[in-house]
């Protein structure tokens, strides 16, 4: 067997290279600083895992392997593959979360043929990338309508809160990603015919949106409009103190009802039990609530399905999208089901 090269190099390499833009996308567009950030966690695991299951990560070309040498070089990533989840799992990793680190580590295996020719054979073809449906929780339109328009519970917050809660409800409204909200200007706001609209590209899918803005939107935007036409609407983006604070917003508001969690581990759902109270609604509120809650109040409140994709910038194929509409349907039938029961009561 020809000598093998060390793997954590080799994939600090392929983190170097995504960084300067010598990687690029399949479309010739460079690796977003978010996903790089992700290869480092990866990295982290990788490395972790190494220490602590004490195995020996390497990488070794297939090229001019005898038939044993290629059984062996076969019954090692299947080795690592079955060692890297268990370790996972015990970290109390669920689906979702190992699965997107197999899918980098098959994206770094496709790095190491392609750019560095090193053909490491097709066994990470084999790794099995496990997803899972994680329960979709959004505002209900009653919730969302007290945000918006209870000024006696604003009084309570503080201003960096009311703030928050602005950003919330703004994101619940448009739809946008929380990533997106933090990129708006002066220049993403237009004015015709004595109506607002927002202009916006998606930052992730690049897909264009122009979007109507109900008056209070227009007030929140007008709130906090800055002098530049290039300053952020919002000021800077901190994402684990928006998801902090809106907790405890939630809190204030008084949305603590239990709610049922699941997960996954290996296919198997798993109820998440309560621990200090963490399975109240607002303990469960984060930033992905907002574009969840757009789309959800949108097709409950009647909009047709082809223009909540429009506006949300969901494909017509998309799985996830399907998902929203299942939601909002059980929530109509819920809903439906409160008035079939009345008028099935009847007293002479």
């Amino acid at each position: 067997m020809k000598k093998p090269q060390e793997f954590i190099p080799l994939f600090k390499q392929f983190i170097k290279d995504s960084e300067s833009g010598k990687r690029l996308k399949k479309n010739g567009e460079r690796i977003t600083p978010s996903s790089t950030k992700v290869y480092k966690y990866v990295l982290q695991n990788l490395t972790q895992f190494s220490i602590e299951a004490k195995f020996e990560l390497r990488i070794c070309s297939i090229l001019r392997l005898s038939t044993r040498e290629l059984q062996s070089e076969k019954s090692y990533w299947k080795k690592f593959y079955k060692g890297f989840t268990e370790f996972m799992y015990k970290k109390g990793c669920y689906d979702n979360y190992v699965g997107s680190n197999i899918k980098i580590i098959r994206v770094f295996f496709n790095w190491l043929k392609e750019e560095k020719d090193i053909y490491v054979g097709d066994f990470h073809k084999s790794f099995y990338i496990r997803k899972e449906e994680i329960d979709i929780l959004v505002l209900t339109p009653d919730q969302l309508k007290f945000l918006i328009h209870d000024k006696v519970f604003e009084k309570k917050l503080t201003s960096t809160q009311i703030k928050l809660k602005n950003i919330f409800v703004f994101g619940c409204t448009t739809g946008l990603r929380f990533s997106d909200i933090f990129l708006l200007t002066n220049k993403n706001f237009e004015k015709t015919n004595n109506e607002w609209y927002l202009k916006v590209k998606s930052q992730k899918t690049k897909t264009y949106s122009f979007i109507k803005l109900p008056n209070y939107a227009v007030e929140i935007y007008q709130k906090y409009i800055p002098k530049s036409s290039s300053t952020p609407i919002f000021g800077e983006k901190d994402l684990s103190n928006f998801n902090r604070s809106l907790k405890r917003i939630g809190e204030m508001a008084g949305f603590t009802d239990v709610v049922d969690i699941s997960r996954e581990k290996q296919g198997v759902t798993k109820k998440i039990t309560a621990k200090n109270a963490k399975n109240r609604f607002c303990d469960n509120m984060s930033s992905h609530m907002m574009r969840r809650t757009a789309i959800t109040t949108m097709l409950i409140l009647g909009m047709p399905e082809l223009l909540v994709r429009k506006i949300s910038g969901h494909s017509s194929a998309s799985n996830s999208f399907n998902r929203y509409v299942h939601y909002a349907q059980t929530y109509i039938d819920k809903e439906l089901s409160k008035v079939h029961d009345k008028l099935e009561l009847y007293e002479i």
